[in-house]
Parts: C-alpha cells; sequence; structure tokens
C-alpha cells in the first residue's frame, strides 16, 4: 500500500459498527425476572404508537441473541452499540432494589460473544427506558435528588458486573428527546404534557427543563463515579450522546442567522454547553428565566468535563427562519424547502427527515470547534418511504439508504481527511429494523430486513455497501510503508 493510499483512508483504529436499544429489539418484556420500564405500559395504551403495536416481541433479539452476534461477525463490523435494559438488572430500578441475576447473566453472556468474535461492545447504560416502579415512585426524572442516587447505583452495579470487559460506556441517549418528547410534548414515555387530549398531567413549560437538568446531573454523577471508582483498573472511556441536525439559516438576513444558531442552542447547546463548556448557552438562559434550573457551584464542578467524548446522533439538516412559536427549537421554524422552492433532499419515511451529506459534515466541524472533543458518531440513519408495505425483495433494495449513507461516509471521510475533524468512530443506526417507539413498525431503520412475522433476518443493500465501505476506507494497518 502507497503512502497516498494510506493517507486517504480513515485511521487503522476508527471503529464502525451498527447500533440497537434494548426495548426496540430485546421482547421477552416478562421473561427471567425483567421489571417493567416506562415504555411496556404506554406503548399498549390506544393511540401512542402508529400501528397500535408494542415491544413485547420487537425483534425477540432477548432469544435470538446468538444469532444476533453472528450476523454482525459475519457482516465483520468492528463494534456493537447496544443498550442495557435498567429494569432488567434491577426490576424496580431502586438503590435499595434487589439486582436481577439473570438480567446480568444475559448482558455478561452478549458481551463475551462479542468479543470472541473480536467484535468491540460499546455500551449504552440509558436508552429511555426507565423502571416504571421508579417512575410511579417518585416521579422518575422530575425528583432530581432521588433518581441521580439510583441512576448512580445502577450504573455501579453495571461497571462491577462488565467493566472488566466493556471499554467504551455511553451513559444517556439523546436527553433532548428524554425531556421534550417525554415531559413536553408527550409523544413518548411517560407522555406528559400541557395538552390535556393526550395526557391527563404534567406542565410542558417546566417539566422538560427539570428533567433535563436531572439527566445532566444524573449522567455527570455516574461519570464521576466511572473516573474515581473504576476507570484506573478498567481502562475505559465513558461519554453522553447527544442528538441534534444541522441547522442553517434559511437566508442570510440577521434575524434568520440568528435562529439557526437560537435552534443549535436549544437542541445541542442545552446539554452540550453545561457538559463541555461548564454553563447552559445565554440564549436558553434569556429564553427560560426562572424556569431553567440552576447547578450549585458543587454540581457544576462535577458536570463541566464530564464526558471523555462527544457522543452524537444525527439524521438530517433544516433552513430555519425566525419566529417560530416553538421554544424547544429556541422559536426557530425548520423547513426543507429552499428559497427557490426546491426540497433540501430525498424524503424519508418520517416527516422529520431528508437526506443532506453537506449538512453531516458541517455539524461535524461545528461540533468539533466548539467543544474540541473527539467525536464518536452514535447514530446515523435513514427510514426509507414506505419499506414497511415493499415486498422483502423490494425493501433489501433500499437504494435511498445507500444514496444516504453514501453521501454521509464521503462528508465523514472529507470531515476527517480534509477538516482535520477528530472523529474516532461511526454507528449506522440501525442494526436492525425494529420497534421504532411512537412509530410502532411502521417506520424501519435497519440495514437488515427483519421478518416480524417470522424473525427472519436478511440483509439490505445498504448493509452491503456499509461493510464494503469500511473495508475499502478504514487503514487495516497490516502492511508497513516502504
Amino acid at each position: 500500500m502507497t503512502s497516498a493510499e494510506v493517507a486517504n483512508k480513515l485511521p487503522k483504529d476508527f471503529i464502525w459498527g451498527f447500533a440497537t436499544a434494548s426495548f426496540q429489539i430485546e421482547g421477552s418484556t416478562n421473561v427471567d425476572g425483567r421489571g417493567k420500564s416506562i415504555w411496556d405500559d404506554f406503548s399498549k395504551q390506544p393511540k401512542k404508537t402508529l400501528d397500535g403495536r408494542d415491544g413485547d416481541v420487537a425483534t425477540d433479539s432477548y432469544r435470538l441473541w446468538k444469532e444476533d452476534v453472528a450476523l454482525l461477525a459475519h457482516y465483520g463490523v468492528k463494534s456493537y452499540r447496544f443498550s442495557l435494559s435498567w429494569s432488567r438488572i434491577i426490576p424496580l430500578g431502586g438503590r435499595n432494589d434487589p439486582v436481577n441475576p439473570k438480567g446480568i447473566a444475559f448482558y455478561s453472556n452478549l458481551i463475551d460473544a462479542l468479543l470472541e468474535h473480536g467484535i468491540i461492545p460499546f455500551v449504552t447504560l440509558y436508552h429511555w427506558d426507565l423502571p416504571q416502579a421508579l417512575h410511579d415512585r417518585y416521579g422518575g426524572w422530575l425528583n432530581k435528588d432521588e433518581i441521580v442516587q439510583d441512576y448512580v447505583h445502577y450504573a455501579k452495579v453495571c461497571f462491577q458486573a462488565f467493566g472488566d470487559r466493556v471499554k467504551h460506556w455511553l451513559t444517556v441517549n439523546e436527553p433532548w428527546c428524554v425531556s421534550i418528547l417525554g415531559y413536553g410534548k408527550g409523544i413518548f414515555a411517560p407522555g406528559r404534557s400541557s395538552d390535556r387530549e393526550r395526557s391527563p398531567e404534567g406542565d410542558s413549560s417546566t417539566e422538560p427543563w427539570i428533567v433535563g437538568h436531572s439527566v445532566i446531573l444524573s449522567h455527570a454523577y455516574v461519570v464521576k463515579l466511572y473516573r474515581e471508582e473504576f476507570k484506573d483498573a478498567q481502562g475505559g472511556q465513558i461519554g453522553i450522546m447527544l442528538n441534534g441536525d444541522w441547522t442553517m439559516p434559511y437566508d442570510d438576513s440577521p434575524q434568520n442567522v440568528e435562529a439557526a444558531q437560537h435552534a443549535l442552542d436549544v437542541v445541542i447547546g442545552w446539554f452540550a454547553d453545561p457538559i463541555y463548556l461548564g454553563q447552559y448557552p445565554e440564549f436558553m438562559k434569556q429564553m427560560l428565566r426562572e424556569r431553567l434550573p440552576e447547578f450549585t457551584p458543587e454540581e457544576l464542578k462535577v458536570v463541566k468535563g464530564s464526558s471523555d467524548f462527544y457522543g452524537m446522533n444525527t439524521y438530517t439538516s433544516y433552513f430555519c427562519k425566525a419566529g417560530g412559536d416553538d421554544e424547544f427549537q429556541g422559536f426557530a421554524e425548520y423547513t426543507f424547502i429552499r428559497p427557490d422552492g426546491t426540497q433540501l433532499g430525498t424524503q424519508a419515511h418520517c416527516a422529520w427527515l431528508q437526506d443532506y451529506p453537506q449538512g453531516f459534515r458541517d455539524l461535524l466541524n461545528y461540533i468539533w470547534k466548539r467543544y474540541k472533543l473527539p467525536i464518536y458518531v452514535t447514530e446515523n440513519g435513514f427510514a426509507v418511504k414506505d419499506e414497511s408495505s415493499k415486498s422483502i425483495e423490494e425493501a433489501l433494495q433500499d437504494n435511498d439508504r445507500v444514496n444516504y449513507f453514501q453521501g454521509n461516509t464521503a462528508s465523514l471521510k472529507a470531515a476527517v481527511l480534509e477538516d482535520g475533524v477528530d472523529v474516532r468512530a461511526y454507528f449506522p443506526w440501525s442494526f436492525l429494523d425494529h420497534f421504532e417507539w411512537a412509530d410502532g413498525y411502521i417506520t424501519r431503520f435497519g440495514v437488515t430486513y427483519v421478518d416480524f412475522e417470522t424473525q427472519q433476518r436478511y440483509p439490505k443493500e445498504s448493509a452491503k455497501f456499509l461493510v464494503k465501505w469500511f473495508g475499502n476506507n478504514v487503514d487495516t494497518g497490516d502492511r508497513k510503508l516502504p
């Protein structure tokens, strides 16, 4: 291999693989001592999911996990990002509640099997499935003092059980979604909102900001625990995953330039600024005033610097106009339509997603310049329009998803090699079609097709593309330069 060829590849320690979440794939919700999570009953309530279906079976991965590991090995991934079910490990969730040995054994066996195949486990501690008992007991994320202690205890159980083998820990997946979709818009569990047609209780003007604050502190105190009690012996890394899409001014008018930044402040800066820079964004302080909880000086010392890297979940890009009425978007109005009337990119099955690879590159640059830490792209993916109504043969030819990944992998490579952005991992979402939260099973993000009647798995063209692309574009390091 020539030096020019090596120079045009991602470094040999670049990590890539596919990602999933426990509630979306495991099923077996009442098996082997698992307790309920907030998604169990919520997904069974009328009209909470688009197709009226729940997560009781999902992709049956609690039973089919060996088959899943074999498929990951067949794909040749370097890593697999999955999440632990808190209520499978501590069924009632709390620091004085019993730990479930069968839950520990399940994840321990999964981790061992991955390592046997040379696959690095990337482990998410919390991907939205709060134990129902904690929500019932004290309001879950609404009760900072209780939830921080219970979450730290849960994390400690996980570090003790798995930390000898797990070197990559992710604390919380997408706190913006936990806060806004669960407690602002009420479309995700626990479904609290000021909209009384949607929810009998909740206050969208205060609860999301309280929950976000609790999540930041829970994350930070878990990182403190890991660094003080486990990192020296176990040698791992730990950080948080934040969602956030690139927002661009609709035109160059000052108010639209400002709107695009305000959108970034509320979706990304709300969590990233305290964790990486040590304070909430100024715009959020002005927007929310006394509704935005404050950190004590002691808390702020724990929060600032509480992530070894930037975990980035991103899917799309938007144009922003000033004057929207949604404070969850920083009062910016989002659109995919350019001033000349054309669409930004290819439309996905979900209304909120279009394909725009340049936006992915721009966001990588923004995050790198603003927060100055290595970036792990922990989620990035595309749902093909009407895929669930296609025949299997048609669905496997997922050209729009292939095009999405072609564009984004090219942007990833350009950000690293041309722009100098320190990106160390890329996890396409998702390994399998699965239970897609409020969308039920209608929206498919998998690079592997799942026939939900038979649970058969079929690689899509996108999986083949990604496997080949990473094979060709990551330095194998097996040949010395002359």
